[in-house]
């Protein structure tokens, strides 16, 4: 672990800049570092966009300190001070790295920062470099202009979220807590983005909910033999069919919280009574964000990686495969008593990457910060919560008792297939979205 403070310099960049002016130019600089994330240690790091995270934040004035866990795996935490500063303090936290990309599969190249068709493209457009950018451009206007917020400001832009956050969030939490010393509420990724209902009602989901995860090896000891030979123990063949029960296995509906308050918040808008337990009418009106809600209904185990064998007339004595679970709040040991029960006595399970589930109300003075924040830019906004299948850093700044919730503003085009952005190909967010989003963060952290 190494750490580094870069020199501030008082004041900015003059000139009348406003967040809105620079915040484009600020997220295609950034998706041009390459920040591509293997788990391994085998990719670039996040160093260099630490580095020019630090240096933007120390030309207005700030004393970013930049942590590395891990040679180039490097994290930025700085503190802007607030006007009471008795108050609790507010985090607001991305990351920097990005799952990787195959430059061959997209329109403009993934690490090009390309601004076409009303858009950023690049990796990491939407995770989320665009939040990292808004973030800068409101903290950067602020701090030129004079703006003190109401309260303390803690910004962490982190490291390796992608896989997980052990050189990230989780480091910072277990080995530097004191940089979160005061921090009661937090926002980060996922969250605040439109779903248009029709020209008068647009809905802004709210993450207030995570999944845990449950990334497992699985594995199947037989008998090793000739490939010509009957062989009733063959690993394989036990293992395959372990793995088939699982990934086609229907996980039963559970309705958490966050869920039935979107579930409710959507009956409404829609007008229309919602059945949790027949959700495929539903689901059908939802479009592309269809993927991130239906599976905040149930538990999941989506199998992802196989591996057996060395020669093609050998049986092996040995087959595994990897596991991506998902539990809901709640739900985890439930879970874990019906994957046993599903893979049978026959299959070993261990754990590669577990971590737990998230939940908090939807209510309270930060939320309707968020939707007077949202109403006063777009006044067809409603404000609704939701859960997040997947996971982000969340996770680890719950264990200091921090109330999270995702939000990452976002004005969205109806036709914008958002949840197809996440780790997709031609990735991208519309400049109007970032401007809409930067926008927004401003009046939220005044009212915040």
């Amino acid at each position: 672990m190494s750490e580094s403070r870069p020199g501030g310099r008082a004041g900015g960049s003059g000139g009348g800049v406003t967040g809105e002016d620079e915040v484009v130019d600020l997220c295609s600089e950034l998706i041009r570092i390459d920040t591509s994330n293997y788990g391994d240690h085998s990719g670039p790091g996040e160093r260099g966009a630490a580095e020019y995270v630090a240096e933007k934040l120390a030309e207005v004035g700030l004393e970013p300190r930049i942590l590395e866990s891990h040679p180039g795996r490097a994290s930025v935490v700085a503190r802007v001070e607030g006007e009471d500063r008795s108050r609790p303090a507010l985090l607001i936290h991305g990351h920097t790295d990005v799952v990787p990309a195959n430059a061959d599969d997209w329109t403009h190249h993934p690490f090009s920062g390309e601004i076409a068709d009303g858009c950023v493209w690049g990796r990491g457009a939407v995770d989320m470099k665009d939040m990292d950018a808004m973030t800068l451009a409101v903290v950067r206007d602020r701090l030129r202009s004079g703006r003190k917020p109401p309260r303390d400001v803690v910004l962490a832009f982190l490291a390796d979220e992608e896989a997980g956050g052990t050189y990230g969030a989780r480091f910072l939490v277990d080995k530097h807590p004191d940089l979160f010393e005061g921090v009661t509420e937090a926002i980060g990724e996922v969250g605040g983005f439109s779903f248009t209902v029709n020209e008068n009602l647009r809905l802004y989901l709210i993450e207030t909910a995570e999944k845990g995860m449950h990334w497992m090896r699985l594995t199947v000891d037989g008998t090793a033999g000739h490939g010509s030979m009957t062989n009733n123990d063959n690993a394989i063949t036990e293992l395959c069919e372990a793995v088939a029960r699982l990934g086609r296995h229907e996980w039963p509906v559970r309705v958490t919280k966050s869920v039935r308050g979107f579930l409710d918040a959507l009956s409404d808008a829609l007008g229309t009574e919602l059945d949790p337990e027949d959700m495929e009418a539903t689901l059908a009106k939802l479009g592309g964000i269809a993927r991130m809600i239906g599976t905040t209904l149930r538990n999941s185990a989506a199998p992802t990686m196989l591996g057996a064998g060395y020669k093609v007339n050998v049986i092996p004595g040995q087959a595994t495969a990897h596991v991506d679970g998902r539990f809901l709040p709640g739900y985890e040991d439930e879970f874990l008593a019906d994957l046993d029960r599903i893979l049978g006595p026959r299959v070993k399970r261990e754990s590669v990457h577990s971590d737990k589930a998230v939940e908090t109300d939807f209510d309270g003075a930060l939320v309707d910060a968020m939707q007077s924040a949202l109403v006063a830019e777009d006044p067809a906004a409603r404000a609704v919560p939701y859960m997040l299948s997947g996971g982000t850093d969340a996770k680890s700044f719950d264990d200091l008792g921090i109330r999270c919730f995702g939000f990452a503003p976002l004005q969205l085009p109806p036709e914008l297939d958002f949840a197809g952005m996440f780790h997709g190909v031609d990735e991208r967010v519309p400049v109007d979205g970032l401007k809409f989003g930067v926008r927004v963060l401003d009046r939220f952290i005044e009212h915040s």
